[in-house]
């Protein structure tokens, strides 16, 4: 996975459920598995676990790239396998309001990173990788590094937070947090 250039928490997912897979199996070898253990499991997903869809296509993934990249073997189609339901639910988005208003709730030390992931458009993983030399406060920018899909881009940084950052940044490095 890390030759594909996967992110380390796919990894760890992928080998999660690769791991679920083989425990429910009793243990048995993968390579002496096939569809039809896999069926088995991924209906065991949706009837017995009542897990979601995306959690039961994340298991698939794993399996196949497991019989794909490790035993070099392709996994036939799966027409058997009992699929989860896809929820009908429309995802909750905060209004701008609402988004400031819990961000001025929160400690000094927290409002600034939720600040920047609000207004920058920051993903977590992208913020914890976040370093100085990344931002460029003249053309009120932030670099970012190999992110989602290990690309790079660039996004805007809001003018309100130029001076807490600089602030922040000036309070590091004298050693007064």
């Amino acid at each position: 996975m890390r030759t594909k250039h996967y992110s380390i928490q796919t990894e760890k997912t992928y080998l999660l459920w690769i791991k679920r897979f083989i425990l429910f199996n009793q243990k048995k070898h993968p390579k002496d598995l096939g569809y039809q253990e896999v069926t088995k499991f991924l209906t065991h997903l949706a009837v017995n676990r009542e897990v979601t869809s995306s959690t039961q296509n994340l298991a698939l993934c794993s399996i196949v790239f497991m019989y794909k990249h490790i035993f070099e073997r392709e996994l036939t189609l799966l027409p058997d396998a009992v699929r989860a339901r896809a929820p009908t639910r429309v995802p909750t988005v905060l209004s701008h309001k609402e988004a400031l208003s819990i961000i001025g709730l929160m400690k000094p030390k927290y409002k600034l990173m939720f600040s920047l992931l609000y207004g920058s458009g920051l993903r977590k993983a992208e913020l914890l990788k976040l370093r100085v030399k990344d931002i460029d406060f003249e053309a009120k920018t932030v670099f970012l590094f190999r992110g989602k899909g290990g690309k790079d881009r660039t996004t805007m940084l809001p003018s309100k937070l130029i001076e807490p950052l600089k602030n922040q940044i000036e309070k590091v490095s004298t050693g007064y947090c």
